[in-house]
């Protein structure tokens, strides 16, 4: 294998799969990027057997072929290269890298042993614009369970209905819902559930879009899903995910359909005054108290702990409905408030023993409920 490449794109695609190219002790190879090239097309491939990305880049392609070698070593070592041509040469068992007056030879194994990415046939095909996915998938990943008990609670479900994608999360105490209007469909229901790690590296993916190239979230997004696969196609980066098996609660059930009280308020004001009432909170519960009280038009958010101290901090807001109030963890407050859009959001509550709605005024296809504390 031998093949000229630019150092800016060679860096690219080297960053983009070997991200998940970790310390593998039991199959070692996975530490590996696979190159190949072939017909002018350069793909970069890296794998942990649960997920795989393909980056292509052009080339000028000498000798066809295939080979492996260490994923942060080459991505390092092509890091410090300045940015002009670099030819890329198997010789034996090394990959030797050659740019102006820089030479190097680095320590491979053959592509043989390295695991196929295995290709989805018989898929449902959808697409959606890039920026609103890149929007949307920090909306919910956050929300996903960690514990493995429940392993369908570990990934965000995936759920096409009519002409609109449902991405939800939950991991018992606090939910995440946003709905995005599909650019392509197939006419066909789809329910399935992602890992949320999978979630994570294409955001990573479609954040590493160039400044200069912002044009690229105005593109779409293919997404195929089969029986126990899912490939999202974003230019000219594939990633290929396994699903998770399982059946996803029946989250709308616990979505109130009415409330007693509703107050809108500025994010940033909450915020400030979430983290101020957080410092007060009871280590282990982080409990704070949203409290509306009638006709007052503000909000009270106070915490107390028997070793720190207390705190009440008064935040205006326009309230409408009952004298009402609520304890809920100010940790899963901020995770929303951090990511949610908007400049004011909405506040809905029954009463202190149902879930608190959250809401934008500004984007009314995310919805967020926190658990209550009870007392």
């Amino acid at each position: 294998m031998k093949f000229t490449i630019l150092q800016e794109n060679l860096r690219e695609a080297l960053y983009i799969v070997g991200h998940i190219a970790g310390k593998n002790i039991n199959l070692p190879i996975l530490n590996n990027v696979m190159i190949e090239a072939s017909q002018g097309n350069i793909s970069f491939t890296s794998t942990d057997l649960e997920i795989g990305i393909v980056n292509k880049q052009r080339g000028k392609v000498d000798v066809e072929g295939a080979f492996t070698v260490d994923s942060k070593i080459l991505f390092d070592y092509i890091s410090l290269l300045p940015n002009k041509k670099v030819e890329l040469e198997v010789v034996k068992d090394e990959l030797v890298v050659s740019c102006e007056n820089f030479n190097t030879k680095i320590k491979g194994q053959s592509s043989e042993e390295f695991p196929l990415i295995p290709d989805i046939s018989e898929s449902e095909v959808y697409e959606i614009k890039l920026e609103k996915l890149k929007e949307s998938l920090p909306q919910v990943v956050f929300a996903t369970s960690n514990s493995e008990t429940r392993m369908e609670l570990t990934g965000v479900l995936f759920e096409v209905v009519d002409n609109e994608l449902l991405l939800v999360a939950t991991d018992s105490y606090r939910l995440g819902e946003k709905k995005i209007k599909l650019e392509k469909n197939n006419d066909k229901k789809s329910r399935v559930i992602i890992p949320a790690k999978t979630m994570q590296e294409l955001v990573r993916v479609i954040s590493n879009a160039k400044e200069d190239q912002q044009e690229v979230l105005a593109k779409k997004i293919e997404i195929n899903i089969s029986e126990n696969q899912v490939k999202f196609i974003i230019n000219n980066t594939s990633l290929v995910s396994r699903l998770i098996e399982g059946q996803y609660p029946d989250y709308k059930q616990i979505i109130p359909t009415k409330s007693n009280t509703k107050a809108v308020v500025f994010k940033k004001e909450l915020i400030r005054a979430t983290k101020m009432s957080s410092l007060f909170s009871k280590s282990g519960i982080n409990d704070v108290n949203l409290d509306f009280p009638a006709g007052k038009n503000k909000i009270i958010i106070s915490s107390i702990s028997g070793q720190a101290g207390e705190n009440t901090t008064e935040t205006d807001a326009q309230v409408s409905g009952v004298d009402n109030g609520v304890v809920v963890n100010y940790r899963y407050l901020l995770d929303c408030l951090n990511n949610i859009n908007g400049e004011k959001i909405i506040l809905e509550i029954g009463d202190s023993n149902t879930p608190c709605v959250i809401k934008s005024e500004e984007d009314d296809l995310y919805t967020y409920i926190i658990m209550p504390i009870k007392q």
